[in-house]
C-alpha cells in the first residue's frame, strides 16, 4: 500500500468509523431518549480557541457562535480520521488488509484521552466529567461512544478491505 492508497484508506475509515459512533448514539436517542454531545458546544470551543480562550466555566453558558454547529461536526469527523491514522501510525499498514477487533478496540479506548482529559475539562466539566451531576453517566456514555467508534474502525476496515484489492 502506498502512501496515497493509505491517505484514503484512513480518510474513508475514518470517515466510516465515526459515522458508525453517530449511528450509535443515535440509536440511543431513539430507542432509550439518551442524548449524545452536542457538536455546536466543539465548535463554540475551537471558536473560543481561536480567540484565546481554553477553558470555558461551562461551556453551556458561553454565548453561541455563528458556525459553531458546522465547525463542531467537521472537527468531529476530523478527530475520528486523525485517531485513524494514529492507529495506522501504531500498527502498520497490514491492518487495512486484514482487519482484526483488538487494535481498533485499542484505538476506540486511547481516544477517550481526548473528552476526558482535553474537552471535558475545557468545557467546564473536570477531568473526566467530574463536575457533571452525574459524572459516571457521563463516563459511561463516553466508554460507549468510543467503544462504538473502535467497532466502527474495525467494520469500516473489513469494507474497505473487502473492496479494495
Amino acid at each position: 500500500m502506498n502512501s496515497i492508497e493509505a491517505a484514503v484508506a484512513v480518510f474513508v475509515i475514518g470517515i466510516g468509523a465515526t459515522a458508525f459512533m453517530d449511528a450509535v448514539a443515535w440509536l440511543q436517542w431513539r430507542l432509550f431518549k439518551i442524548p449524545s454531545l452536542n457538536y455546536a458546544l466543539v465548535g463554540r470551543w475551537i471558536i473560543g480557541l481561536s480567540r484565546g480562550q481554553f477553558f470555558h466555566n461551562t461551556i453551556l453558558q458561553s454565548p453561541p457562535r455563528r458556525h459553531e454547529r458546522a465547525i463542531g461536526w467537521l472537527a468531529h469527523y476530523g478527530i475520528g480520521i486523525f485517531f485513524v491514522f494514529l492507529m495506522l501510525a501504531l500498527m502498520g499498514a497490514d491492518w487495512f488488509i486484514a482487519p482484526d477487533l483488538l487494535n481498533p478496540l485499542v484505538i476506540g479506548l486511547l481516544s477517550l484521552s481526548a473528552p476526558f482529559f482535553i474537552m471535558q475539562p475545557a468545557f467546564g466539566f473536570g477531568v473526566a466529567a467530574s463536575k457533571v451531576p452525574s459524572p459516571w453517566v457521563a463516563r459511561q456514555r463516553s466508554l460507549l461512544a468510543h467503544l462504538s467508534f473502535g467497532i466502527g474502525i474495525y467494520c469500516a476496515g473489513v469494507v474497505w478491505s473487502q473492496l479494495m484489492p
